[in-house]
Parts: C-alpha cells; sequence; structure tokens
C-alpha cells in the first residue's frame, strides 16, 4: 500500500476510503481518547450537577476545545485540508454543546458528527478539498 488513498481523489472508491477513514478517526477519538475527563469536563451542566472544586464549571472550554482540537487533528490527517480541519473544529464545537445542553441525544449527536464526516468526503469527491 502506498498511502490512504489507492485510487485518483476524484473516484467514487476514494471518497469512500476517505469516508471510512474519517469514521475510524472519529471513532478513535470520541471514546478511548476522548477519557473521562474530557468527556466530563466539556459539559458544563453535569459540572455544575457534581460540584466538584476539583473540576469547576469554567474547566468545560478548555476541555471542549481540547476534544474538538482532537477531533480537527483527526480530519486533517486524513483529508490534509486546513479548511475541513477548521471547520470540524467549529461543526464538532456546536454539535457538542448542543448534547451538553440537552437540545440532542447521544445518537442524534453520533449522526450529525458522521454526516459532517460524510460532507467532507463529498468535497474531496467533487474536488473541493483536498485529500
Amino acid at each position: 500500500m502506498s498511502g490512504l488513498l489507492e485510487t485518483p481523489p476524484h473516484q467514487l472508491f476514494a471518497a469512500f476510503q476517505v469516508f471510512f477513514a474519517l469514521c475510524i478517526g472519529h471513532a478513535i477519538m470520541d471514546f478511548p481518547l476522548q477519557g473521562e475527563y474530557i468527556a466530563t469536563g466539556k459539559n458544563w451542566r453535569l459540572l455544575k450537577k457534581l460540584a466538584d472544586p476539583a473540576r469547576p464549571e469554567e474547566i468545560w472550554l478548555w476541555c471542549m476545545g481540547a476534544h474538538c482540537f482532537m477531533h480537527a487533528g483527526a480530519v486533517w490527517a486524513v483529508t490534509g485540508s486546513f479548511i475541513l480541519a477548521a471547520t470540524e473544529f467549529v461543526i464538532h464545537w456546536a454539535i457538542d454543546v448542543a448534547k451538553c445542553s440537552g437540545r440532542t441525544n447521544f445518537h442524534q449527536d453520533q449522526i450529525l458528527h458522521y454526516l459532517c464526516k460524510l460532507a467532507y468526503a463529498g468535497l474531496v469527491f467533487l474536488g473541493l478539498a483536498t485529500a
């Protein structure tokens, strides 16, 4: 194997490869690498409920930022696109804030994240982003 893409980027199979790799990155970042500290720390409502002086509510910004940077890094690593990585940071933040605010549930959160990955792969397929 020579790299991520075994076919030219504008072919449908290449777009599927990008989507698959983005899904792998998402699964790694959202589950084993997120960890309990960030998962709890990015949710200000949960922090308020826990009332743990070692984890004040204000850390949610730092934890959410770290989590979203991890996801942006995965998108950048797969696509080679800073624009898609920055887009992922912003959209991932918005989706996770909606979940932490109780406006979406776990399943809706995950579907929205994977729809973003599908959109990124589509942009690569259309030649509007690098891969």
